[in-house]
């Protein structure tokens, strides 16, 4: 029964043998639910003092521009300095800014442009320290133990977003926006202690400066690599046809259950949570591209079957399904990314992956608004969910090296293997 039981738990190897990993673990762990005080409070806030739903909207464009051009640019200084001291330099940046909307919030009468000049910057942070993040996991993980971490991970994040905002709720209800600030600044003095004890990161002894021309690189190295090519276009096609978070709200209408709403943005995270914590099984497996591609397509044909049943439980589980789906198929692509990019590159490569889940998303809201408004709610959800499915096909079809990848045989993954032995 033990044996049964530890071949679908999570694998605990890059726990127990990497120190850089635990420390990193719990930061990102405070950093969310630092983070999601602030994620709460600040639309209320905005909301509390405009009344206007465009105001709060407007937040998500005040974020956008900033994530994708820092992100760019993260990526480049990832490969160029001490991705460490990146890493901590931005934690710091972030808890200036949480200090930034605690005094505002302190004044008789709080302003409203700081709010929107807070979004902004902590959207350069992010972008800046995602790139350095992920580009770190390959250096302090043995490479074998890659696709565990990558699901320890998963469980961290996941840990985060369902129960740090339910915390970071009740705290703003209860104790008011200035409350909730003084919490983010303390989990991010937290997280920046635990960053000072993580070993220096350096870059490579030839790495270049940071410049235009190392974005440039890093996207040709990305597009002239099918299987990374597919990666990003597969994850880009399932976040534009089948992400319909934003209609969620006419869902619960058009199925006369308004008291599921808050299930329905649960549930995504839920099923995601379920398939990490029976994970196990994915670190014996060498065919990562088959997890980008089945779980992009589990993810559309759930989203099109929430769209189609009527049954309010029904619509649930299929969510809590495309979740699962979904984290399917973000293992394998962290896998694959881990296993095949230099290191010299590691940072530029992670700063596309900001414009592929952070661009997908907002265009899919996009799409899925605009076709709600043509077709109505539950055939822009369904129909999502189709083209979603579609899209995943053709996109298999075209770039097979990713069907056929395998860890043990794939050029580069075989170099990256042997350079990490070398070290």
């Amino acid at each position: 029964m033990t044996s049964k039981l530890s071949a679908v738990l999570p694998d605990l190897s890059p726990w127990r043998s990497s120190r850089g990993f635990r420390l990193l673990w719990v930061q990102g762990l405070v950093t969310y639910f630092a983070s999601s005080m602030a994620m709460i409070a600040l639309p209320l806030q905005i909301k509390d003092l405009t009344g206007s739903p465009l105001a709060v909207g407007a937040m998500g464009a005040v974020e956008l521009v900033p994530l994708v051009v820092f992100g760019l640019y993260g990526g480049v200084l990832a490969d160029a300095v001490d991705r460490r001291r990146l890493i901590l330099g931005t934690e710091v940046g972030l808890g200036l800014l949480a200090t930034i909307l605690l005094v505002n919030a302190a004044l008789p009468e709080p302003m409203l442009w700081p709010l929107y000049g807070v979004a902004a910057g902590v959207s350069a942070c992010a972008g800046l320290q995602r790139p350095a993040l992920d580009s770190l996991l390959a250096r302090i993980v043995p490479h074998d133990q890659l696709t565990a971490a990558a699901a320890l991970n998963a469980i961290r994040w996941q840990l985060g977003a369902i129960a740090g905002p339910a915390v970071a709720g009740v705290v703003v209800a209860y104790t008011g926006h200035a409350a909730a600030y003084g919490l983010t600044v303390v989990g991010f003095a937290v997280s920046a202690l635990l960053c000072l004890r993580l070993d220096p990161a350096p870059p490579a002894h030839d790495a270049d400066k940071p410049s235009l021309r190392g974005i440039v690189e890093g996207a040709r190295y990305a597009w002239s690599r099918p299987v990374l090519l597919g990666t990003y276009a597969i994850d880009l096609a399932a976040m534009l046809f089948a992400f319909p978070n934003t209609i969620f709200p006419f869902l619960a209408d058009d199925l006369d259950a308004e008291w599921s709403l808050g299930l329905m943005y649960a549930a995504g995270s839920a099923g995601s949570v379920l398939l990490s914590l029976t994970s196990g099984w994915t670190s014996r497996v060498r065919r990562h591209g088959l997890f980008v591609v089945f779980g992009a397509a589990g993810w559309g044909l759930a989203v099109a079957a929430a769209g189609w049943f009527t049954h309010v439980w029904l619509v649930l589980l299929c969510l809590a399904v495309a979740g699962a789906g979904d984290m399917l198929s973000g293992l394998g692509r962290s896998t694959i990314w881990n296993q095949t990019i230099p290191e010299g590159l590691r940072g530029r490569l992670a700063g596309i992956e900001v414009l592929s889940y952070s661009v997908g998303p907002q265009l899919g809201q996009v799409r899925a608004g605009a076709m709600a408004g043509w077709t109505g709610t539950r055939p822009a959800i369904w129909g999502g969910g189709v083209a979603c499915v579609l899209s995943v096909g053709v996109l298999a079809a075209v770039l097979p090296k990713l069907v056929t990848y395998d860890a043990a045989t794939d050029e580069d993954a075989v170099a990256r293997r042997a350079a990490r032995e070398a070290a």
